[in-house]
């Protein structure tokens, strides 16, 4: 017992060493309101922080507060949403403020429960946005996480399951600067993967990313832009801009129908 918390007490000061001397500053830590917090936390998903960044600044000078995004239309928040991928993700945000606008009379729920309930956040997204927003001390896993503590306590292990990762987080876990303390586990991991690469891979989790380049995600993504900027447009306009076969095209239509994106009538086609 002694070696370990000896062992762990040398884990934080690496950490805190490291997340002081290699700060990142972000806007959603500058400010740590729930609107910031929940966008950031959706956006961040399988999407590198560069580039939330700059669609981040982009997002909230449209839609400021979660009224103003209750209030838009998909069309509109697609727009602005385009370049970061995954798309569901935006349709998810602009559900869960409709809930929080109409159910909760715009203030953001402060239980777990009333978090995971909303359409996009799982426990560990829920948990995130209450440490950050709330400074409250749970216990979650994302894949930064992940990293900092397979590589520092399962580093000669394979398939290392969360639930073994989890008693470990639960052990460092500073109960009364969590925000801080994940925010430094974050830098600090995002610092491993640089150094290391995917340590991940390790994680009893782990499943390798399907190549978006050319694929038909790919395609249904280009399709779904092109419908955002042209508002309406035909089958056979879509043809001609995309050069997709007629079975890839079709099948795509039908996927973002299926999905809510889009909707259509004699072979044209606009977003819900």
């Amino acid at each position: 017992m002694i070696e370990n918390n000896i062992l762990i007490d040398q884990f934080k000061i690496t950490v805190w060493d490291y997340y002081r001397n290699h700060f990142r500053s972000m806007p959603w830590r500058t400010d740590t309101n729930p609107y910031y917090v929940m966008v950031s936390e959706l956006m961040l998903q399988q999407t590198q922080v560069q580039r939330v960044l700059i669609k981040f600044d982009e997002f909230i000078t449209r839609f400021p507060s979660i009224e103003s995004l209750a209030e838009a239309s998909l069309t509109e928040l697609l727009e602005t949403w385009i370049g970061l991928g995954y798309n569901r993700r935006a349709r998810f945000l602009k559900q869960s403020a409709d809930i929080i606008v109409n159910d909760f009379n715009g203030q953001f729920p402060t239980t777990l429960e009333d978090w995971i309930k909303l359409p996009g956040f799982g426990y560990n997204t829920a948990c995130a946005v209450l440490v950050y927003s709330q400074n409250i001390p749970l216990v979650f896993i994302e894949t930064n996480i992940r990293s900092v503590f397979i590589h520092h306590f399962y580093a000669d292990s394979f398939s290392v399951d969360d639930k073994s990762i989890e008693s470990i987080v639960r052990a460092t876990l500073d109960l009364e600067n969590p925000r801080e303390w994940y925010w430094a586990l974050m830098d600090y991991g995002s610092f491993l993967k640089k150094e290391h690469g995917n340590i991940s891979r390790k994680s009893s989790s782990y499943s390798k990313q399907s190549k978006f380049e050319g694929s038909f995600r790919q395609k249904r993504a280009t399709i779904l832009k092109e419908i955002v900027k042209r508002k309406v447009v035909s089958f056979n306009e879509l043809m001609q801009i995309t050069n997709y076969s007629t079975e890839i095209l079709s099948l795509a239509l039908v996927k973002l129908t299926e999905e809510n994106f889009i909707a259509g009538e004699n072979e044209q086609f606009w977003i819900v």
